[in-house]
């Protein structure tokens, strides 16, 4: 199945004493066609999971610099089948990382659960995160990702109730994605001091690895959330790197942004 691949990365992570690094990259950003040469940089820069994020008109969990980034994918013409043929095209081009869509749940609903589901799972996707559907009442579109094999991956937040994560973790597949802060997406300078009691909270529930993103930027950040975690999640960082010169050089500033993270995921690492 699709998620074992997820899995495997995970336990690749551990078995080399540090965490998986997952970044987030939006479809058709900064321009259609350079998805795939931008998921090659991280993944050789040493990405273990990607998150493709595919946008949305109203992104609510996003704040601004993926609403931003969202925005001009959209005006470049993104749509649900554009993003269905970046993960062939990144397939074809001999990446197996594993892929994780990111997005919204009218997105989903607008194409038919069953049939996004199992396009998605064709192309090569591994999991699927809804952002704005909460898990209790993530029931339709958990039958469908089961029929398809797509991990649905629920995201757990600082304010989440135990009953809450409980649900939340009974039919998860992947990793269960915990979020750092109070709000959207966005990279901060502290993290909150709240997100290792939240991990710790979620094992209880589920044996599954546990990712943490929102507001992870630095590589410190990634170290702290190494002391008690499984997996790091990127995104508005390395969306602003993308965007930070000229398009043909998207690519190789978001690998050696990720590059940059890199000795953070040691669990042994140190701080200068």
């Amino acid at each position: 199945m699709a998620t074992d691949r997820i899995r495997e990365a995970f336990e690749k992570a551990k078995s080399e004493g540090r965490i998986a690094l997952v970044p987030y990259v939006t479809v058709g950003f900064p321009e259609l066609g350079f998805t795939t040469d931008i998921v090659r940089s991280v993944v050789e820069a040493g990405a273990d999971v990607v998150e493709l994020g595919v946008p949305f008109s109203d992104p609510l969990g996003d704040g601004l610099t993926i609403q931003a980034s969202g925005h001009r994918a959209l005006e470049n013409g993104v749509t649900p089948d554009t993003c269905i043929e970046s993960v062939k095209d990144i397939r074809t081009a001999g990446i197996n990382i594993p892929i994780v869509f990111m997005g919204y749940y009218n997105t989903i609903f607008n194409m038919g659960l069953d049939e996004y589901c199992s396009r998605i799972a064709e192309a090569g996707v591994d999991g699927l995160i809804a952002a704005d559907l909460p898990a209790a009442e993530a029931g339709p579109l958990q039958d469908s990702c089961d029929k398809a094999g797509v991990a649905l991956i629920p995201l757990i937040a600082l304010t989440s109730t135990e009953h809450s994560i409980e649900h939340a973790c009974k039919r998860a597949a992947g990793f269960i994605y915990c979020i750092s802060v109070l709000g959207v997406t966005g990279a901060r300078a502290t993290m909150s001091s709240r997100v290792e009691g939240l991990v710790n909270n979620v094992r209880q529930f589920t044996d599954l690895p546990v990712a943490v993103g929102f507001g992870i930027s630095t590589p410190e950040h990634v170290a702290e959330v190494a002391g008690f975690s499984d997996g790091a999640i990127v995104g508005s960082a390395l969306i602003n790197a993308l965007a930070d010169g000229e398009v043909a050089g998207a690519a190789d500033r978001g690998g050696a942004y990720i590059k940059s993270l890199t000795p953070g995921t040691s669990r042994k690492f140190v701080a200068n």
